[in-house]
């Protein structure tokens, strides 16, 4: 009997260390979670980032292309005058249909 009691006191303390070690891992699970979530959220914020930052750049080319106020006046002018003749070619073909 004595025996026995030694094996199932063996199996307990086994199971109360797997016991230790499954807790171990789920709290170790839970920070990996959150871990990840803080990084894909930084990786979200860094994206938009760039994305605005890329902007910045497309519209600082632009603004060099064209050079001073004067010029981007005048081509802002020409692209309207164009998007109208545009609008009369597709009226046109509308009428024409």
């Amino acid at each position: 009997m004595a025996d026995l009691s030694i094996i199932l006191t063996e199996i307990e303390v086994k199971v109360r260390k797997l016991m230790e070690a499954r807790q171990e891992l789920a709290d170790e699970n839970k920070r990996l979670l959150a871990e990840t979530q803080a990084l894909e959220a930084e990786n979200a914020a860094l994206r938009q980032a760039n994305t605005e930052l890329q902007d910045k750049i497309n519209k600082s080319i632009i603004v060099n292309a064209l050079g001073d106020e004067k010029e981007i006046e005048e081509g802002r002018k020409l692209i309207k005058a164009l998007v109208r003749d545009i609008d009369q070619c597709v009226s046109i073909l509308n009428d024409k249909e």
